[in-house]
């Protein structure tokens, strides 16, 4: 008598590591809740962008904008090249966007999009809130790179509730009960 497959239904990734053999760094860093931001850089002829949440914004005269970035992307050597980026702040509306930019579908994140091309780089349209910044550094920190950039253009948009990444999803904040 042959056995049956076991069939499962849900959202896992086929291919991803099973649970017991997840890093425990990653697991943590799963388990913060995070901003969504999508960063921009590039001119017309080149537009490159891609998601990011570890981000921080540190006060000051003048203000920076830290991210963690992946070393070997485009938008990591194309700021650096152009000198200047854009930080877009997703809202909770925006997955599509998010998963775009993090790679998630095989077309061009800014297809069907509008978008301006500023000084700083692309600018997407939507009353979202923009930071157009200067690249000011990078240091290689554990896999990424820590890259900083001196805020000098903040546009805060239309008050919205924000897209958050935690446990490897992009989530809208639930309201307060």
């Amino acid at each position: 008598m042959s056995e049956e497959p076991h069939l499962t239904y849900g959202f896992e990734d086929p291919f991803g590591t099973p649970a017991g053999e997840r890093r425990l760094d990653r697991r943590l860093r799963g388990r913060l809740v995070a901003p969504v931001t999508v960063w921009t850089a590039g001119t017309s002829s080149e537009r490159v962008g891609l998601s990011v949440s570890s981000v921080l914004v540190a006060e000051g005269e003048p203000p920076e904008i830290l991210g963690l970035l992946d070393p070997l992307s485009d938008l990591r050597r194309v700021l650096e090249e152009t000198g200047v980026f854009v930080v877009h702040v997703l809202d909770e509306t925006e997955r599509r966007v998010a998963s775009g930019f993090a790679g998630n579908y095989p077309a061009d994140p800014f297809e069907g999009l509008e978008v301006n091309d500023t000084a700083y780089g692309p600018v997407m349209a939507g009353g979202r809130s923009v930071i157009s910044c200067r690249f000011s550094r990078a240091q290689g920190v554990g896999y990424q790179d820590l890259v900083t950039g001196t805020i000098e253009e903040i546009d805060l948009g239309a008050p919205a509730g924000p897209l958050t990444y935690y446990r490897g999803r992009f989530r809208r904040l639930a309201p307060e009960a």
